[in-house]
C-alpha cells in the first residue's frame, strides 16, 4: 500500500497527513488482457500461413524465369517438368584392415562414373574445348574414336540433355586425376567452363586374394554391409557414417548428383588393425593345401596362437570344393566336433587334481581292449598293452588305461569330473571378438541322454562337442604355466592412423589347475613327441610338446573305421613357449588305414608349420655359443681397389679405413695407392677389372651386353677391350679370380 505526506508551513507545530490508498486490479482484467494478447497472437500467424501458402501458389502457377540467352521466360513448373529429384545415399568409404606388419588385407578402392551436363558451358568455351574432351575420353575407355566421342556430347547439348553417361565402365582413381586436369572437369570457379562428373564407388579389394579370406571376410554384394569374419563383426566401426544427398535421375537410371557440398560428406569408416602375420599365414596355408592334397581329405585348418597374449598369427581353413580347396568356412571357429584323443589332457589333468594318479603308477591295460557295460573300450594297432605307468598311457594314447584310471577314481564321482572340466574352462565359448563361434556342447549327469558309459567315452574325447579353438586355447593355457588368455584377432582400432580402441590380452583371475599339475603334463606332452604318438616330428632344434588326436566319425548314426577326424595341438619350444598350434585334416583318404591317424596325418603338418616359423623368428632361437679358434685369427680389413665411389665411402667409414677415394663415380686405385674415375662412356665398352661381379654386371648389361662368368671372385680378364665402340648384340666373358 503506497502514500504520500502533505505537510502545512504556515503551522509547522501541526502535522496533517493525507492517505491515499491504491486498489490492485481484479482477477477478470487480468485474464481479458491475456486473452486479447493471445487473439493478437493467432490472428497474426494466421496471416503469416496465408502470405506463405499464397506465395508458394504464386511461385507454382505464375512464377516465371528466363535464362540467360533466351527470349521467352517460362513459369517455373515448366522448368522443373521431367525432373526427378530424390534422396540417395551416399557410402561412406569402409576402413581398411590391416595385417600386424601394416600390410593391407582388406580396403576399398574407389572407382568413378564419368558423365557430364553438355548444357552448364558456354557456347564459345563448348565449341572450343569439346575436341579435346573427345580425345581424353578416346585415350582413357580405347572403345570408340575421339570424333565418336565427340559428336555423341555435341548431340546430347543440341538435344538438351540433362545429363550424358560417357562410359559404363568406372575409371580408376589414377585416371580420374588425369581427367581433372582437362576441360569440364577441371576444378574452377567459373560454371561456365565445367559440366563434367565424377561420382565415386568403392569396391572392396583384397591384395592377398584368397588369403585369410574366411577370417578377414567378405561383402554382400547387395547391400554392402559384412557378411562374414571381421567385415561383419566390426560392421558399424568399418562403415562409417553414410551421407544423405539430393541426385537427379536421369533416364536409364543414372544419377547425378545435384548438392556436392560439404554437409553432404559420409564420415569414413575405421581402420581394423589385426594380430594376423602375412607370413605365418602363408606358411599354414601353404602347409594345410599340401597335406588335404596328399590325402585327399575334405577340410582342415591351422591355428597359430602366441602364448602370453592369445594373439592370433595365423587362421587358415580349407574346405574341398570342385576339385580344389577354397576357404568357404570357418572351421576353427564354428567347427564343433568330437576331439578325440586331444581331450585325454584334459581327464589326466582331473586325476592329477585329485592326486588319483601319479606319472609313475602302474595301469594294467591287458590286450588293448576291455569291455565296459556292453562296450568295446580298444586301443588302435601299435598302442600299449599290459602293464604301462600312467605316462605311457598318455604318450601312447591309450583309451583302454584311461578308461582304467577313470574307473578308479571318477565313475563314482561324474559331477567332480565335470566340475574339473568347467575349471579348465571347456563348458564356454573362448570369447573372441569375432561372430560365428559356436558354444561347445558338454555333457553332464542332469542332461538327457547321459548314460552309464558317458563318462567313459568323454574321458578321450566323445559325446561332446568342441570346436578347434576352443581345443587350442586350453592347450594355451597349459603352454602358460596354466594361465587362460582369450584369443585376439583385432588389436587395435584406428581412425586416420590416431588409435580409437586397444584390446589388451584378457588373462583369466585364476589359473586352471595348481602349478605341480601344469608341470607333470607338460612333461608327459613332451613325452608325447619324444616317445610317443608324435615321434616323427621331432626336431634337433628345438623341443615340441603336444598331443595326437584321432577320432571316429559319425555315419549314419554310428562311428566308421577308416573315417577319422585328426588333429595334433602343440606348443614349442617347449622349455620357453611362444606358440601354440592346432593343426587339423578331417576325414583322410588313403589305402591303409593305419597311416590314417592323426600322428602320421597332422603331427607332420604342425611339424612343417613349427620348422618355418622357427627359421622365420629368430628371437626363440638358442643364443650361439662363440667357439674359440685354436690360434686367433688376425684382421686387417683392406678396401677394394676398385668400384663406386659413393659404396667404398660408406665402408671406408663404417670399418674406420683411412684410404677413402677421392673422386666420384666409378673409381680404380692406381699402383701409387691414388684413385681415378674410370671412364664411362655410354657407347664405349667399360674398363671392370678389379670390380667384383655386383658391380660389374649393370656397367655392362646397361649397355645391352650379354654377360657370361668364368670362375669366381673379382673381375681380372674381360674378353672385349676397354675403350672399344659396341656393336650390337655382343657378348662378353668375364673371368673372374
Amino acid at each position: 500500500m503506497g502514500y504520500e505526506s502533505i505537510r502545512s508551513a504556515s503551522k509547522p507545530s501541526i502535522h496533517c497527513s493525507l492517505y491515499i490508498i491504491h486498489s490492485p486490479p481484479s482477477p477478470m482484467n487480468i485474464k481479458e488482457e491475456f486473452l486479447n494478447r493471445s487473439r493478437h497472437a493467432f490472428f497474426a500467424l494466421v496471416l503469416l500461413g496465408v502470405a506463405i501458402l499464397g506465395r508458394l501458389v504464386y511461385m507454382q502457377y505464375f512464377a516465371t524465369f528466363k535464362k540467360k540467352g533466351e527470349t521467352e521466360a517460362k513459369l517455373w513448373s515448366q522448368r522443373i517438368e521431367g525432373f526427378q529429384i530424390r534422396q540417395d545415399t551416399l557410402r561412406a568409404k569402409r576402413g581398411d584392415i590391416y595385417a600386424r606388419d601394416g600390410s593391407l588385407l582388406a580396403t576399398s578402392l574407389p572407382t568413378y562414373e564419368v558423365g557430364i551436363d553438355p548444357r552448364v558451358a558456354k557456347e564459345d568455351y563448348f565449341n572450343a574445348k569439346v575436341d579435346s574432351l573427345g580425345l581424353v575420353m578416346s585415350a582413357i575407355f580405347r572403345d570408340k574414336s575421339a570424333r565418336e566421342y565427340t559428336s555423341l556430347v555435341r548431340a546430347a547439348r543440341q538435344s538438351g540433355r540433362k545429363y550424358l553417361l560417357l562410359n559404363r565402365r568406372r575409371v580408376s582413381f589414377q585416371e580420374r586425376q588425369e581427367l581433372l586436369k582437362w576441360p569440364f572437369f577441371r576444378k574452377t570457379k567459373k560454371l561456365s567452363a565445367r559440366g563434367g562428373g565424377l561420382r565415386a564407388y568403392y569396391e572392396r579389394y583384397h591384395p592377398y586374394g584368397q588369403m585369410a579370406l574366411r577370417t578377414v571376410g567378405d561383402l554382400n554384394p547387395k547391400n554392402g554391409q559384412g557378411q562374414m569374419g571381421l567385415e561383419a563383426s566390426f560392421q558399424t566401426a568399418l562403415a562409417g557414417k553414410n551421407a544423405v544427398g539430393l541426385v537427379e535421375v536421369l533416364a536409364g537410371g543414372v544419377k547425378k548428383p545435384v548438392d556436392d557440398g560439404p554437409d553432404m560428406k559420409p564420415e569414413p569408416g575405421l581402420d581394423l588393425y589385426t594380430t594376423i602375420d602375412v607370413n605365418f599365414q602363408d606358411i599354414a596355408e601353404t602347409a594345410l593345401k599340401g597335406a588335404l592334397e596328399r590325402y585327399n581329405a575334405d577340410r582342415g585348418s591351422v591355428i597359430v596362437m602366441e602364448v602370453q597374449t592369445g594373439e592370433i598369427r595365423a587362421l587358415a581353413n580349407l574346405t574341398r570344393q570342385n576339385g580344389g580347396y577354397v576357404e568357404n568356412f570357418n572351421h576353427a571357429l564354428a567347427g564343433r566336433t568330437d576331439p578325440g584323443s586331444t581331450f585325454k589332457l584334459a581327464t589326466m589333468m582331473a586325476l592329477l587334481e585329485e592326486k588319483a594318479i601319479w606319472p609313475g603308477k602302474m595301469i594294467h591295460t591287458g590286450d588293448r581292449a576291455v569291455r565296459y557295460h556292453g562296450v568295446e573300450v580298444a586301443d588302435s594297432k601299435g598302442g600299449a598293452s599290459g602293464s604301462i605307468t600312467a605316462q605311457q598311457v598318455f604318450e601312447k594314447s591309450s583309451n583302454v588305461g584311461i578308461h582304467m584310471m577313470m574307473a578308479s577314481y571318477f565313475y563314482s564321482r561324474p559331477d567332480l569330473y565335470c566340475r574339473y572340466l568347467r575349471q579348465f574352462r571347456l563348458n564356454k565359448p573362448t570369447g573372441i571378438h569375432m561372430r560365428g563361434e559356436a558354444p561347445p556342447v558338454m555333457r553332464n549327469p542332469d542332461m538327457k541322454g547321459w548314460s552309464k558309459t558317458s563318462l567313459t567315452f568323454m574321458s578321450y574325447g566323445y559325446e561332446m562337442q568342441l570346436t578347434p579353438l576352443q581345443m587350442l586355447t586350453f592347450y594355451n593355457a597349459v603352454a602358460n604355466d596354466g594361465r587362460w588368455v582369450r584369443p585376439m584377432l583385432v588389436k587395435q582400432v584406428k581412425l586416420a592412423g590416431e588409435v580409437i580402441e586397444e584390446t589388451a590380452p584378457y588373462v583369466a583371475p585364476e589359473p586352471i589347475a595348481k602349478p605341480e599339475t601344469i608341470r607333470l603334463v607338460k612333461n608327459m606332452l613332451e613325452g608325447v613327441v619324444d616317445h610317443g604318438t608324435a615321434r616323427n616330428i621331432r626336431n634337433p632344434n628345438y623341443k615340441i610338446a603336444g598331443k595326437t588326436g584321432t577320432a571316429q566319425k559319425i555315419v549314419n548314426g554310428l562311428y566308421q573305421k577308416g573315417r577319422y577326424y585328426t588333429s595334433f595341438i602343440g606348443y614349442f619350444p617347449a622349455d620357453h613357449p611362444k606358440y601354440t598350434i592346432l593343426t587339423m585334416v578331417d576325414n583322410p583318404h588313403g589305402e591303409n588305414v593305419n597311416l590314417l591317424y592323426a600322428g602320421s596325418v597332422s603331427a607332420p603338418v604342425f611339424k612343417e608349420v613349427a620348422d618355418r616359423i622357427y627359421s622365420y623368428d629368430i628371437d626363440i632361437h638358442a643364443p650361439m655359443r662363440p667357439r674359440r679358434a685354436e690360434r686367433p685369427a688376425r684382421f686387417s680389413p683392406q678396401l677394394a681397389n676398385a668400384g663406386y665411389a659413393e659404396d667404398l665411402h660408406t665402408i671406408s667409414t663404417e670399418l674406420n679405413l683411412d684410404s677413402q677415394p677421392a673422386a666420384e663415380g666409378w673409381v680404380r686405385r692406381r699402383e701409387g695407392g691414388s684413385w681415378q674415375s674410370v671412364p664411362a662412356r655410354k657407347d664405349r665398352i667399360p674398363d671392370v677389372r678389379g670390380l667384383t661381379l655386383r658391380d660389374a654386371l649393370p656397367l655392362l648389361e646397361n649397355r645391352g651386353l650379354r654377360v657370361a662368368v668364368q670362375g669366381r671372385g673379382k673381375v681380372q680378364e674381360q674378353s672385349l677391350e676397354p675403350g672399344i665402340a659396341l656393336a650390337n648384340n655382343r657378348q662378353i666373358v668375364l673371368t673372374l679370380q
